[in-house]
């Protein structure tokens, strides 16, 4: 018997607890981690996918008779819709985890996000049925942002808890390397298609591919996360951490103030990530500066940009502290708010550097972003309560980010996305000092 195993007086541990103890030492964060890349990478890949046909496909599909301006904004509306839907989804799905298992739920979960996905990549145009094609996107939208939130496996709170405390920092980064990623498999495979094919057919069935795409790599991602999460292993950990699916009314009944803190504390790297993705694309392609193509291409290089962010905020955090660097990084992103007026308006060259440079500053504040103030939930609330908390970060920082920058800045110019930005870096900001002081308090 190892001389590692905890002493209980002069009792030995029993064959139970020996059991216990061995599983929980077999779920190492280097394959907690793992799992996370894979199951957001396939979540944010089915997102850019939708994000990126918002402004190449559904302006002229769905909307022909409207100005390419009011097709993208109508188009981002909704675009948005899975991010309201996505609390219901937790909600929802928290039930079906309390009734079965975490695995019939994970299981439900990502099915139905990839039938939602596949059901678009079939969706006629309005030339054939009209108006229904339009409330068949928006039904499978909303499909799309239930799934989402009951995809939540609780393995990034399962990696917060099992890391070593001096590298938190490291493998939370860890984590949100799915959003780089799933973006440059999402922007170069549109990027192949729109290169390779001309209008008509790009429009016609060229951008059908990358929603196929999306159903297979969620079957992937399915029996990725199912072989993790439903070993004993994984089970063991779970019930020795006390991370349950407690009920939602209940969980913002007695945590309302630290979901709400936790929402905003991270509301400037929320906000920053649907205006380097998806909004310099519609910006740029509606004014006719670049090509398409162009623009792809820079933000697939802001993408390699944002994976050496992170790496470098999963080492300033464990230096400095999450906390600290979600601070520091949402002052770089207030500096930033007020150069893009300058960048974006200033030729090719300043707007490959607004998509680079915002995509390394989203690498820097987004890497340290989930979870930040996570702690402050008792042991058995954190489960459900880091997904409400991501849903609500996701709703207030993201769900209306190209929607509001691109209406805006049409009305008001480019100053109008600096305002947007430096709203979002206000809230941090705030969210942070009163966490701050709450903790000092207690």
């Amino acid at each position: 018997m190892s001389s590692t195993f905890p002493e209980h007086g002069t009792t030995a541990p029993s064959i139970e607890e020996l059991h216990r103890i061995q599983a929980h030492a077999k779920v190492a964060p280097g394959e907690i981690a793992i799992g996370v890349i894979i199951g957001r990478t396939s979540e944010h890949f089915d997102f850019f996918v939708f994000g990126i046909s918002c402004v190449l496909v559904f302006p002229s599909l769905l909307f022909p008779s409207a100005s390419r301006l009011d097709g993208m904004l109508y188009a981002f509306t909704i675009f948005s819709l899975a991010f309201i839907a996505r609390p219901f989804g937790t909600a929802l799905f928290m039930a079906f985890q309390r009734r079965w298992s975490r695995g019939i739920k994970l299981t439900i979960a990502l099915f139905l996000l990839g039938s939602a996905t596949a059901g678009m990549a079939f969706l006629p145009g309005y030339a054939v049925i009209g108006n229904w094609s339009i409330g068949l996107l928006v039904l499978f939208r909303i499909l799309q942002g239930i799934a989402l939130g009951g995809s939540w496996d609780g393995l990034p709170s399962l990696l917060a808890l099992n890391t070593p405390p001096e590298r938190r920092g490291w493998y939370a980064m860890l984590g949100q390397l799915s959003a780089p990623i799933g973006f440059m498999v999402a922007g170069a495979l549109f990027l192949f298609l729109h290169s390779s094919l001309d209008a008509d057919d790009f429009i016609d069935w060229g951008w059908r591919y990358p929603f196929f795409v999306a159903f297979a790599i969620n079957v992937v991602a399915l029996f990725a996360r199912l072989r993790l999460v439903v070993t004993e292993e994984y089970t063991v950990a779970m019930e020795e951490r006390e991370l349950e699916p407690i009920g939602i009314l209940e969980l913002l009944r007695t945590q309302g103030g630290n979901i709400f803190i936790g929402a905003f504390a991270a509301l400037a790297s929320y906000a920053l990530f649907h205006l380097v993705t998806i909004f310099p694309l519609s910006w740029i392609t509606l004014g006719s500066t670049q090509s398409v193509n162009a623009v792809l291409i820079a933000e697939i290089i802001g993408a390699f940009a944002c994976i050496l962010g992170m790496m470098i905020s999963g080492v300033l955090a464990d230096r400095i502290g999450r906390r600290t660097t979600l601070g520091a990084t949402s002052a770089l992103i207030a500096i930033f708010a007020l150069l893009t007026p300058w960048l974006l308006g200033g030729g090719k060259l300043g707007q490959d550097a607004f998509i680079i440079l915002g995509f390394g500053g989203l690498g820097l504040s987004y890497g340290q972003a989930a979870g930040s103030v996570t702690s402050n939930f008792e042991m058995r609330l954190r489960y459900a309560g880091a997904a409400l908390t991501t849903d609500f970060a996701w709703l207030i920082g993201a769900a209306f980010a190209p929607l509001v920058a691109l209406g805006l800045s049409v009305r008001f110019g480019l100053v109008a996305v600096s305002a947007y930005l430096l709203s979002g870096v206000v809230c941090t900001l705030l969210a942070l000092r009163v966490n701050r002081a709450l903790a000092a308090r207690e």
